[in-house]
């Protein structure tokens, strides 16, 4: 709330320079915020009397866009890329899938490795538990097992983190 939304028969009153004026009616507090062409904000309507602050409210709103802004600019969106490997799948092909879970990993992002089952293959799931163990072994790097393999349907998966996270 600021300036004449704020109804409240007496609060405390803060100066722009973080100086306490006191406690003093709603009215009062906006004439000197006007002596002064600033606004009065409400700042914590919660306490006994709410505490009202006199500040440039344009200035502060623009100050805070700016503060969320660089945040947001500063914050770092981690990706979950997914590696698709089979049962029976060959050792050159797991190299391939190795490496392109290390140029994940080195950017950042977190790895799913999954492998699915289809038909009979569901009864060999020891192999696919040996395929991921190793596959683990070969980026560790880079990355570290953040869930180790664990079925989920017809579906085993297993997921790595970068190193440092």
């Amino acid at each position: 709330m600021i300036n004449e939304q704020i109804r409240d028969k007496e609060i405390r009153l803060i100066s722009n320079d973080g100086e306490q004026l006191g406690i003093m009616s709603a009215r009062d507090a906006q004439k000197i915020a006007d002596e002064r062409s600033l606004d009065l904000v409400k700042i914590s309507p919660q306490a006994k009397p709410p505490v009202c602050k006199i500040m440039d409210y344009s200035k502060y709103k623009f100050d805070m866009a700016k503060r969320e802004k660089e945040a947001r600019k500063k914050q770092k969106i981690v990706a979950v890329k997914e590696l698709r490997l089979s049962p029976n799948i060959d050792t050159h092909d797991i190299q391939v899938k190795v490496k392109n879970a290390i140029k994940f990993l080195k950017e950042g992002n977190k790895v799913k490795v999954s492998i699915r089952f289809r038909g009979r293959e569901l009864g060999r799931t020891e192999t696919a538990v040996s395929i991921m163990n190793d596959f683990a072994a070969q980026v560790e790097e880079y990355g570290t097992i953040e869930k180790p393999p664990k079925m989920e349907a017809r579906t085993m998966a297993m997921f790595l983190a970068p190193k440092g996270n």
